[in-house]
């Protein structure tokens, strides 16, 4: 059972909007992105060694402040949907605006709010996301974009006509937020044919809110738009690495918890905690990822609270605390130190374990196992040690 104090420093970590908006976002990503060239569609090429969709998917599912994200996709590209994680696919229509209907009733009825974004933007940066979600807590619709500064002109068969002027004018961007009851309302009602969910918003009367938006909230287009959000994706990741290490004892028991799993043994492992030696070393790899110390500090074997704890309240901890500030957990990777008990037969079910606990696909989880060669203390069969990697990514 999780203790009361931990509960509230996990909710307080998770709670970083205002209580009353549960937020979600749907993707746009049906489309064909015929004019990007490519044997894909846009959407589906890789830059920066992964897909567009999946980049711009990251921007959200990284997100606390995001319950749910819907990637609404053609058919066709189904295999490629499901390569990306923490979210939820629904197959679009024949325009954008069904393909976003479609999606926006796709989502929880216990969300009260949504970003719509487009799966071109890629490299939206934070605070463009934040602008908007602020936004919100004054307005049932807000929406980024940049006044245009350029002269505009009027042509006529490749030629100036004449000019116009640029006084009030503004180039949208997404994501564009709205109260999900008014946008989902707005959307059955509109007969279809708009260039984006603000034009839907204003045809059912919907003050929409101008917020901040940024020339690096680029919409992948033609070829030469490529090279440019590759660029930008490079230079604005943040990719940490921590390592944990972690040894615990043999006492008098029948079986060990590694990696949130029983196994039977003819000892158990001392500790103030459960002792999972395993689950230990990935903690403290998350947080040395970010700078931020150990599971002592933070769960002080001082404090008889955390006598017996179960080992997930810290993994959880640090997992929640990486993702308030911006992280994703790319991958963890585990090897546990000793001669018994045998791990391989429980690896898989250590892996799938530890993957639920931090929200991942098991297979940016590696659990395994080796041993000392009957050297130190593990091959004289005095303790169990782990020793975990952990990546994380801000985008």
């Amino acid at each position: 059972m999780i203790a009361p104090r931990a509960l509230q420093v996990y909710a307080s970590l998770m709670s970083t909007q205002n209580p009353d908006m549960r937020i979600g976002a749907v993707i746009v990503a049906a489309g064909r992105g015929t004019r990007a060239g490519g044997d894909l569609p846009k959407q589906w090429q890789v830059i920066a060694g992964a897909r567009v969709a999946a980049w711009t998917c990251a921007r959200f599912t990284a997100r606390s402040d995001i319950a749910e994200v819907i990637l609404v996709v053609h058919p066709d590209d189904q295999a490629f949907a499901q390569e990306i994680a923490g979210v939820r696919i629904v197959h679009g229509g024949a325009s954008r605006d069904s393909s976003v209907r479609l999606g926006l009733k796709a989502l929880g009825n216990d969300l009260t709010h949504v970003l719509i974004h487009d799966v071109a933007r890629c490299t939206v940066p934070t605070q463009v996301i934040d602008d908007v979600i602020a936004a919100l807590n004054r307005s049932d619709a807000a929406a980024p974009a940049l006044a245009v500064t350029d002269a505009l002109w009027i042509a006529k068969d490749g030629s100036v006509s004449g000019t116009q002027d640029r006084t009030g004018l503004y180039r949208a961007q997404t994501p564009q937020g709205f109260a999900l009851p008014a946008i989902l309302n707005a959307h059955t009602k509109h007969t279809g044919g708009a260039a984006d969910d603000v034009e839907v918003a204003r045809a059912a009367r919907l003050d929409v809110v101008i917020t901040g938006g940024d020339e690096a909230n680029l919409k992948i287009t033609t070829p030469v738009d490529f090279a440019r959000a590759q660029t930008l994706l490079e230079q604005s990741m943040d990719i940490r690495l921590g390592n944990g290490f972690d040894v615990h004892a043999f006492e008098d028991g029948d079986h060990v918890i590694l990696c949130g799993v029983h196994v039977p043994h003819d000892k158990a492992l001392k500790g103030h905690s459960d002792a999972d030696v395993g689950m230990h070393a990935v903690t403290d790899a998350i947080y040395g990822a970010l700078a931020d110390g150990d599971i002592g500090q933070h769960f002080p074997p001082s404090d008889p609270q955390w006598k017996g704890a179960a080992s997930e309240i810290f993994l959880k901890h640090a997992v929640a605390l990486a993702q308030s500030r911006g992280f994703t957990i790319s991958n963890i990777d585990c090897t546990l130190i000793c001669e018994h008990p045998k791990i391989g037969p429980h690896a898989g079910t250590m892996k799938a374990t530890m993957a639920e606990l931090m929200g991942l696909d098991a297979d940016r989880v590696s659990v395994k196992a080796t041993t000392s060669e009957r050297l130190g203390f593990t091959g004289r069969e005095e303790g169990i040690a782990a020793l975990a990697t952990a990546t994380l990514v801000k985008l």
